[in-house]
């Protein structure tokens, strides 16, 4: 296993740099007497990193996919309350106000104790409308933590970290696995398609991810787009969330048909999630490689924590701004609560329905958070992950 000198960057991670680039030419990370040719096969560097086993890779990508879903949550619930409002979720009971009694509490139609814009109604103080829509990010979180509390921003968090550390941490190391396998493969057969790999990888290992992990996104999404009126009642957890999306059914046998609606959604998913992917790594990978080549052999682990950072940032802002209409077709089908309805929908209806409603600002609903959360994202979970590769790695050589 190859080691590394005391304060320089792990060979291993700088191997990347040494990869092929998109151009189809090979980049080495140092020019010396010491570099190896490209027909040399896969470097000492590249195979320690292979050596890294699954169980090992996945440790780093779950402990990062911790950090991150704790971090960006409060984006998460500002970019799904904005969308499911541009589809018509309502944040205040209007209905029940024109049932409303002589004598009825109208506390619970005030945004707040403390605002001051309340109508008279009865014999105390009523919100117009307008208390209760979102604006944009900001207004999401001054709403969000003046109407319901500040804990609500952090809403969905425990779905969200039962969803990001199984999905991260089956989809880097096949992300990994994959790019590294594909990468020796056409390196041997078909040199052109080498600067691929990272394209080919990240939308296969995400397509597995997605599937695997669907009903967990199905459950957050809900939970983040609706709120709970009543006062004093603590809103539906994951798993009622779940059992509320099942529809009664009494043949056990068409009840393990229906399973089905649990992954309502996942088509958009999957075309929201997979481009994602193909955008972001073909973007990160040769924007990685080319700043650890200016690093060089002389940097240390802050250099690695910066670099993976600042790629992973400006790929995920960009694979998040051109994947946003998928994303507010995901959500639209997955807080669709007409179960028969949510199962014959299809991305490419959803779509155009959103843009027959709200044109490209409909598209486009909710960008802001959703580009805002995923390039700290991206970029916390990439760090992290080789952070903790390179400790994994000095402990093996150790």
């Amino acid at each position: 296993m190859v080691g590394c000198s005391r304060g320089s960057l792990p060979t291993w991670m700088t191997a990347a740099a040494a990869r092929v680039d998109l151009s189809g030419g090979v980049t080495p990370s140092h020019q010396g007497p010491s570099s190896s040719s490209p027909s040399s096969g896969p470097s000492p560097a590249a195979g320690a990193d292979q050596e890294l086993g699954m169980y090992e890779r996945a440790f780093s990508a779950a402990g990062a996919a911790f950090v991150s879903a704790i971090i960006v949550n409060p984006l998460d619930v500002a970019k799904t309350r904005l969308q499911a409002q541009a589809a018509g979720v309502l944040y205040n009971q209007p209905a029940q106000m024109a049932a409303l009694g002589p004598d009825a509490i109208l506390s619970e139609f005030r945004c707040s104790p403390s605002c001051t814009r309340g109508l008279v109604l009865g014999s105390e103080p009523v919100c117009p409308p307008d208390c209760f829509q979102y604006k944009g990010t900001l207004d999401v979180f001054l709403k969000v933590v003046r109407q319901e509390g500040f804990v609500r921003l952090w809403r969905g968090t425990k779905a969200g970290l039962a969803l990001a550390v199984p999905t991260v941490g089956i989809y880097l190391p096949c992300y990994d696995i994959f790019r590294n396998w594909i990468e020796d493969f056409t390196r041997s057969n078909a040199p052109g398609l080498t600067p691929y790999a990272p394209l080919v990888a990240g939308s296969v290992a995400r397509s597995l991810a997605c599937i695997a992990c669907s009903p967990i996104e199905l459950a957050r999404t809900r939970m983040q787009a609706y709120k709970e009126f009543r006062p004093g009642v603590k809103p539906p957890g994951m798993w009622k969330t779940l059992v509320g999306v099942l529809p009664p059914l009494p043949s056990s046998s068409q009840n393990v048909q229906n399973y089905r609606v649990l992954w309502t959604g996942v088509g958009a998913q999957l075309a929201r999630d997979v481009p994602f992917s193909a955008i972001c790594w073909s973007t990160l990978e040769p924007m990685r490689r080319k700043l650890l080549g200016f690093v060089g052999e002389e940097g240390n682990a802050g250099s690695v924590l910066g670099v993976n950072f600042a790629a992973g940032f400006v790929a995920g802002s960009l694979a998040a701004g051109a994947t946003c209409p998928l994303d507010v077709a995901k959500t639209r089908r997955q807080i669709e609560k007409d179960t028969e309805k949510a199962m014959r929908m299809t991305t490419r209806q959803t779509l155009a329905e959103i843009w027959r409603s709200g044109g490209m600002k409909g598209l486009f609903a909710g960008v802001g958070p959703r580009v805002a959360r995923a390039g700290p994202s991206v970029g916390i979970v990439i760090s992290f992950y080789e952070v903790v590769k390179y400790a994994l790695h000095q402990r093996h050589t150790s």
